[in-house]
């Protein structure tokens, strides 16, 4: 399980998410003294329809024509906050005050509050320690990898039998997210029943191997349905150690949305959400497929000068804001014109895949 990521939680000054501003939220999440979440509770619930909470904040620019589909559920599996290495837990405690906070005041305000055009559910989970994806002690790590894989499991299916009443379903995860979100895919929708109600599935920050999936297939331009994208955002030029091992993987250009070496210009990124939630810094970096990772330009922001890393692996999402949040709205319209053709005959897995 060692995976030679050392930039994979490479805090700069251009994302608000490394710093310590939730601290003044912890007194708010005095939790009960359980060993693992009741998804019954609202609590172990990092967004929800059923509160108010962080994925709700729209930034200000954006606030002009926002609206909420209540007709569309996104289900969103947050990435690693549990990033203290010399912790000896390998899974975090779920009623940790400060590492929830941290959770809902970074992941969830930033990254789950691109979907919020729609009902936003990311449920709380035990997630795996930042230690698991570098140690030697393979068989310790994937213990703690499978016990968050089985509370995000929980949480899916609280959902469903609880939450979803018959909507379509958007899975949107980043990097240990999508680790889960990739199991979960593959356990509930992959040429299941379940299937035809895929909107799209964004797996980001990880490796999608290839024939993971039998039925599900990577999206192939801007409008397609029950399909899945992801990427790996570098500097352009730099070529991860661990490339070679992981060459063969899907990946989506989050600006252009295609599979494809295509070059998409700094034109095409219409907002980046970086260290001020209300600000949005268009044209900030562009992006290129390039082997199986996504290529981007040092972002351009106010003193980006110096930013020196490599690994933009922090901004996967947070760079391509409105872009991802567009595309969201696009896949959704022609889900729904997919359905109104249809007249309400179901349609066959196959058909999901036609544009």
């Amino acid at each position: 399980m060692h995976r030679s990521f050392p930039a994979i939680v490479f805090c700069t000054l251009i994302f608000e998410a490394c710093t310590p501003t939730y601290q003044k939220y912890v007194s708010n999440y005095q939790f009960r003294n359980i060993d693992q979440p009741e998804y019954s509770s609202v609590d172990y619930w990092a967004a929800s329809p059923g509160k108010n909470d962080p994925s709700d904040r729209v930034p200000a620019p954006l606030m002009k024509g926002y609206f909420l589909d209540t007709t569309v559920d996104v289900f969103f599996v947050h990435p690693t906050t549990f990033t203290n290495i010399k912790d000896e837990r390998w899974n975090a405690d779920i009623n940790d005050a400060d590492l929830n906070a941290k959770t809902d005041y970074s992941t969830i305000l930033f990254q789950a509050s691109v979907f919020n055009q729609a009902n936003v559910y990311a449920p709380r989970y035990r997630q795996a320690n930042l230690k698991a994806y570098f140690t030697i002690d393979t068989s310790r790590a994937l213990n703690s990898f499978n016990l968050a894989y089985e509370d995000v499991r929980s949480a899916f299916q609280y959902y469903l039998d609880h939450f979803n009443h018959g909507h379509p379903i958007i899975i949107a995860s980043h990097s240990q997210g999508s680790t889960h979100a990739l199991r979960l895919l593959k356990e509930y929708f992959d040429g299941k029943p379940l299937q035809q109600k895929l909107i799209v599935a964004y797996l980001v920050g990880m490796n999608i191997p290839l024939n993971y999936f039998i039925a599900l297939k990577p999206c192939v331009d801007s409008t397609q349905t029950g399909c899945f994208c992801g990427w790996r955002t570098f500097k352009r030029g730099h070529e991860p150690i661990f490339i070679a091992r992981y060459k063969e993987s899907y990946v989506t250009n989050p600006l252009n949305w295609t599979t494809g070496t295509d070059y998409a210009g700094f034109d095409l990124n219409k907002g980046a959400v970086l260290k001020k939630f209300n600000k949005l810094y268009p044209h900030v970096t562009d992006a290129q497929i390039h082997n199986s990772i996504l290529w981007s330009n040092r972002p351009k922001f106010p003193g980006s000068f110096l930013y020196r890393a490599n690994n933009y692996h922090i901004g996967d999402i947070n760079l391509f804001y409105v872009s991802i949040r567009n595309n969201m709205q696009t896949r959704i319209r022609a889900y729904k014109k997919i359905i109104y053709y249809s007249k309400g005959r179901p349609l066959s897995i196959s058909g999901f895949f036609k544009k």
